[in-house]
């Protein structure tokens, strides 16, 4: 199946992949984590044409997600590019010779304007006055700070923070008060008109880099053996910026989104170094897997002992679930890698027996070569720390074989590693004095309220999440719908349905989410087809497709209800047995879970 494109608006581009075979009809994870926001609502338009003024309404960014989006997210951002474009006119000048020429394009017209305008020469002196001030000794990090700054920033004019200061990462809060400078000089220069007039290269540059970077997913995923995510709360978002040298990938989390941002290259097809968003994707599709988990990594903490004399960050030498997390993703690379030769073809036609066996005889060349290479990778990522990887290269490569899911097999690599083996074994390695690091930046962002209570649900706390949802109830001003919504889900989780209804309709009164009203919808047919009233669930599920929420996930769940009564799957038909305490959730989220700790049908941890 392929990927489809979805035009929201005149700034971004937004796609999301049909599942490649996998298919779970219950999708249930795709109302997970909903967090009330306000941006540019979904449509399926065109864009407007280059000349119209855009600036009435926000793009959509990191601190207010477009309630519904797509999961996975290709698309520009103006205030990036205002910020980059000042970076530029203050001698930012890395990589012009390898960047696209877009970049030398634009540097050129705001020098003109620069040039024919004394306000303007004013402006810009004061505001390369503040870059020079808080220029820092390290170049990534010194345009990192404004990167991050770039993400929690309204468009113009207001150009103003779009969140508290308490809730944006930390480098961005030492160069916030840029920002009344960046508004002078972009009113002097008239730098909207410039970003307008740009705008059909930049969208040519995002058609350029789309399907690359749809292929990277949907083969991550085949590999991995998992279903292109809907949206479950959280964001993989990949923003292109030219004016930024294609040499520096900017890769970091922010709560529960999953943010890169790159600059294409020059030439015929400009290209982005996809490795590094691949390694980040990783992150967003592993992550939440390890997480799940993360109760029961006490007994794995002796493994951090013979990492103490490692190359590694402190980060990692600290926190067993982060260790693990950077060595099973190093250990998918290693799998998965380009290892610089030939794949024989298998012939077309078969003449003779012969034939069969001299492709054969290539193939088993081929494969040993292409292990020595991937041995290599993993000797050298041990040496710089990474102590599981090859304990995880060699679980992946039995996962090839029993053709299963990482989702399915990951508790099993966790729960059943011998760790005083791995850490016998770890204390032999003879590391090097440098390491590499990850690529990927956490920005130190703590969830609160609803956002809290989603994180909590998704990993597994659905009384943490209860309580924080009361707590939003009981303040006259917090959002009743969507805590409403939580308690709701969060009782179908403790199998309390009736008391699900309840909230389910509370959500429904009030609620103006198009995507919780969508799946609030979806929940109560669900709901309904169990206790066999099916004209009521009939009645949810077009309730659901009556929705301004558009997304495909929400159509294909509410279709496939009009189509055949819901029914929870049968516990006997799953490969894991799931014990009779599981919660009730007609989702069949717990009923999927390839792996609880409590399961007998695993080995309990030590």
């Amino acid at each position: 199946m392929s990927p489809f494109i979805q035009i929201v608006s005149p700034r971004k581009l937004l796609f999301s992949s049909i599942s490649y075979g996998i298919v779970f009809s219950l999708l249930s994870l795709s109302s997970i984590g909903q967090v009330k926001q306000q941006t540019t609502s979904s449509s399926s338009e065109q864009p407007a044409a280059p000349a119209q003024n855009s600036s009435s309404s926000p793009v959509a960014h990191i601190a207010q997600l477009e309630a519904g989006g797509s999961a996975i997210t290709l698309e520009t951002s103006e205030p990036l590019f205002d910020l980059a474009v000042a970076l530029n006119v203050c001698g930012y000048d890395a990589d012009l010779a390898t960047s696209n020429p877009i970049r030398l394009k634009i540097r050129q017209e705001v020098n003109d304007a620069v040039a024919t305008s004394e306000p303007a020469r004013e402006s810009r002196d004061a505001l390369c006055g503040y870059i020079r001030q808080h220029t820092l000794a390290d170049p990534g990090l010194n345009i990192a700070q404004y990167v991050s700054l770039a993400l929690y920033v309204t468009p113009t004019p207001e150009l103003t923070p779009s969140v508290g200061e308490t809730e944006m990462p930390p480098d961005s809060t030492q160069v916030v008060n840029i920002l009344p400078l960046l508004r002078s000089f972009s009113q002097a220069i008239q730098l909207h008109l410039i970003w307008i007039e740009h705008r059909p290269e930049y969208e040519a540059l995002v058609n350029e880099i789309h399907d690359p970077l749809t292929r990277m997913i949907l083969n991550t995923n085949i590999y991995l053996h998992q279903p292109v995510s809907s949206y479950d709360g959280r964001r993989f978002l990949v923003l292109l910026e030219p004016m930024l040298a294609p040499s520096a990938t900017n890769a970091r989390i922010y709560a529960n989104d999953y943010v890169v941002v790159t600059s294409p290259t020059s030439g015929e097809h400009p290209s982005v170094h996809m490795d590094e968003i691949r390694h980040t994707y990783l992150h967003y599709e592993v992550e939440p897997l390890v997480y799940a988990r993360a109760a029961a990594m006490d007994r794995l903490l002796p493994l951090l002992k013979p990492v103490q004399n490692s190359p590694l960050d402190f980060a990692h030498k600290s926190d067993i679930v982060a260790l693990l997390t950077e060595c099973l993703i190093k250990a998918v690379e290693a799998r998965t890698m380009d290892v610089g030769l030939l794949k024989p073809k298998r012939p077309d036609t078969v003449k003779s027996r012969a034939d069969m066996e001299h492709f054969d005889a290539e193939m088993s060349t081929y494969d040993r070569q292409a292990e020595v290479v991937r041995r290599k990778t993993v000797d050298l990522d041990m040496r710089q720390g990474w102590v599981l990887v090859e304990y995880f290269y060699g679980k992946l490569e039995q996962m090839e074989k029993d053709s299963i899911s990482l989702k399915e097999d990951i508790g099993e690599m966790v729960y059943g590693m011998d760790v005083e083996r791995e850490r016998h074994h770890d204390e032999q390695i003879a590391f090097l004095p440098e390491g590499s690091g990850d690529v990927v930046r956490r920005a130190p962002i703590k969830p609160t309220g609803l956002r809290l209570a989603e994180l909590k649900m998704l990993q597994g706390d659905p009384d943490g999440a209860e309580e924080l949802a009361e707590k939003v109830l009981a303040d006259p001003n917090g959002d009743h719908a969507e805590a409403n919504y939580v308690l709701a889900r969060v009782e179908l989780m403790q199998r309390e349905p009736e008391e699900a209804i309840v909230h389910f309709s509370e959500t429904l009164k009030t609620s103006k989410n198009p995507r919780t009203l969508a799946w609030s919808h979806i929940y109560m047919g669900r709901l309904y087809d169990i206790q066999s009233d099916r004209p009521k669930a009939m009645q949810e599920y077009k309730a659901a497709l009556a929705t301004r929420d558009s997304m495909p996930d929400t159509k294909q769940a509410a279709e496939t209800g009009l189509k055949q009564p819901f029914a929870l799957p049968k516990r006997e038909a799953m490969p894991n047995s799931v014990p009779d305490d599981t919660p009730f959730d007609p989702s069949g989220k717990a009923e999927k879970d390839a792996y609880r700790p409590d399961s007998p049908a695993k080995p309990q941890p030590q």
